[in-house]
This record gives C-alpha cells, structure tokens and sequence, in this order.
C-alpha cells in the first residue's frame, strides 16, 4: 500500500493506493505550522497506518518536509521518498535549472505523458495556474506560472470595498445581472479565456496541437468553459507519484 502525498500552499491531496488501483483520497487544508505528528494524528483518523508500505511525498512548502518525514518515521514506520533532485522521473527536463521546477509540476507531467501520450499540456488550478508542457519527443520543456483563481479573487476581495465574496460556482449567463453573478462569470470566462489564450500561444511555439490535460481543484469549474481543454483528471498528480515511488522502488 501506498501513500501519495501531495502537499500544496493551500491544500494537501493524498491517495492510498493499493498496487496500481488508487483505492481512496482525500483533499485537506494545507497547513504550515503544522507537526508531523499533528499530521500522525490526523491521518489515525482516516486510515490505518499500519497497512501502509511506503510514502511518496511533493511538497511545495519545504518546511513540511521534515513533519512528513516524521510521519513516515514515527507513525507509519515505512520508507519515504520525496521527490526532488535526484529521484529519478523517467522524464528528461529540458529546464536552464531544473532544480527550480516544483516537484508537483514534474509529477503532472509524468503522470500525463504516461495516461494521454506526448506532446500534452497540463493545467493544474492551484494557488496559482501552472501550465506544464511536454514535447512531442516526450520531454518536459517549462511552463508558464498565472495567478491562480483564489489567490487572485482574494486579492481583489481585499482591495475593493464593495465586493463580496462569493460562492465559486457556474455563472447564470455571461452578463452578469447582479454583483455576485458578474463576479462569478468574471471568474469562469476569464479564467477559461486565460487559459485558450496561453494554450494557444504554447501550440504555436511547440508547432504541435498538444492536448491539454486539467487538474487542480477548480479545474471542473473552468474546464467546460475552456475550447481547448480537453479533460480534467483530478487524480494526476497523484498517479504521477504512484510512477515516481514505482521508479525508484
């Protein structure tokens, strides 16, 4: 059994997979300061520890690192591997430093070219909107980094004094007929048409009609809205660590 773990700046997505058969997940709040066995503790709650026989870690935020490190030490007494230099992916990464791009970019990537052939482009709807790209040749050539939907709709909340928050959710029509609505279409056509423009612009420069892969927590809301996307796999960063832990094993 195996522990996908996938650490976010604001949420943390795990995956207990049996063989290659993702058997359960789970989407949480990333926290910082939180201890690996704060996280011990939490994990007691909704699996067994005991049946786990290796962990596969991203994480964005380094210093949670060390507390799923502890989680693997002291909880689930099982090996962990992290991924970053020096795993070994599978994929060649034709980036100036690779040491700069985030685990969980790479693991999109691994998991998309192995599920949907190459060149493909994944559009993962985080903290902020990464667009991954693989080649024809199967390489994993960069990227573009957007603003990612909460963040940028929490930073016009808290500068704009008579907008509110709102639910995300489908917009009734594109013309929006109250604030709420016009916030709500703002958030699903501008994203979608964010991302077409960026596809578009991948497409020429590769010389190539990659697909194009989403995955992230609103992808299903952006997706139907979006031309060129052409499915969303919720559980890809999750299956690109399944391949990663399969690699290295």
């Amino acid at each position: 059994m195996l522990l996908a773990v996938d650490v976010g700046n604001t949420q943390t997505v795990l995956g207990l997979y049996d063989g290659e058969s993702l058997r359960d997940d789970w989407r949480l709040a990333t926290e910082h300061t939180r201890t690996g066995d704060e996280l011990g503790v939490l994990l007691g709650g909704m699996l067994d520890l005991e049946d786990i026989d290796g962990i596969c870690l991203s994480s964005t935020v380094p210093a949670l690192i060390r507390e799923w490190e502890r989680v693997a030490e002291r909880w689930a007494h099982a090996p962990i591997l992290v991924v970053g230099p020096g795993v070994k992916t599978g994929i060649p990464i034709r980036y100036d430093d690779p040491r700069e791009v985030g685990p969980d970019r790479i693991v999109n990537s691994i998991a998309a070219k192995e599920r949907y052939g190459a060149p493909v482009i994944v559009v993962d709807f985080g903290t902020s909107t990464n667009f991954d790209v693989v080649s024809a040749a199967g390489e994993y050539v960069g990227g573009v980094l957007a603003p990612g939907i909460e963040s940028s709709m929490e930073a016009l909340f808290a500068r704009a004094a008579r907008l509110v928050k709102v639910d995300y959710a489908e917009p009734p029509s594109v013309i929006g007929k109250t604030t709420v609505g016009g916030l709500q279409s703002g958030v699903v056509y501008g994203f979608a048409g964010q991302v077409d423009g960026i596809v578009a612009a991948i497409r020429g420069e590769l010389d190539a009609e990659a697909r194009v892969i989403a995955t992230g927590g609103l992808a299903e809301l952006v997706a139907p809205y979006s031309s060129t996307i052409e499915l969303v796999d919720k559980h890809l960063t999750l299956e690109g660590l399944r391949l990663v832990w399969a690699l290295n094993a």
